[in-house]
């Protein structure tokens, strides 16, 4: 991708001191310009240290921690029991940046989950009881019967958050920004948590 007009060489005097705050400004022009600025890639490992990767969706986060829902029986969930560690990749294209976060992953706390959940669209409330994530399904008819089937239980009022359905929170202790710049002489910068506040360096493409 050749370099936007808009988007001069990243310098050290550009970026604040705390990454929070470098985040969120360029999650909100994200926001006003990609489609899904909230979609990124969670890598996880096993219990044997295989790695795995997949979209979720970003759904908060401040100061302490970078927020996101899922299935407590998916397999996500049992990664993180067994390594509570993660790493986040928000890419967006159109802006040709990306941003990288790793770090410890603990529960939130239910009464998080459930306020989240009770914001969930209706059908988005519906799927989560009935999809039993990463199990295997003999066919889409299955699936289907068991959306109906909650449907069904809860159609005389509100969806509560099933119990096996929550959230979790990523404490940062590494954020890179990465901006992409002509040949490939892209620039890097990694702020890493110390015990009195962050330290930000750049790094090599």
């Amino acid at each position: 991708m050749p370099r936007r007009p808009d988007m001069p060489p990243l310098q050290h005097s550009a970026l604040a001191d705390d990454p929070i705050d470098q985040f969120r400004d360029w999650y909100e022009r994200a926001e006003r310009e990609v489609a899904l600025a909230h979609a990124m890639t969670l890598a996880t490992v096993d219990a044997h240290g295989a790695p795995d990767a997949r979209m979720v969706l970003l759904k908060g986060f401040g100061p302490e921690a970078f927020r996101f829902f899922t299935n407590l029986s998916s397999a996500k969930a049992r990664h993180l029991e067994a390594t509570p560690r993660a790493a986040l990749v928000l890419y967006w294209r159109e802006l040709d940046r990306q941003v990288r976060i790793r770090g410890p992953v603990e529960p939130l706390p239910e009464a998080s989950s459930d306020e989240y959940f009770a914001s969930r669209p209706h059908d988005a409330q519906v799927g989560a009881w009935a999809s039993p994530q990463s199990e295997p399904l003999p066919d889409r008819a299955a699936l289907d019967a068991r959306v109906e089937e909650v449907e069904e239980r809860f159609s005389a009022g509100k969806v509560p958050r099933p119990p096996f359905w929550g959230g979790y929170a990523l404490r940062p202790e590494e954020i890179e920004f990465w901006q992409g710049q002509a040949a490939r002489l892209h620039d890097r910068f990694l702020y890493t948590r110390e015990a009195d506040g962050w330290r930000l360096e750049r790094l090599a493409p």
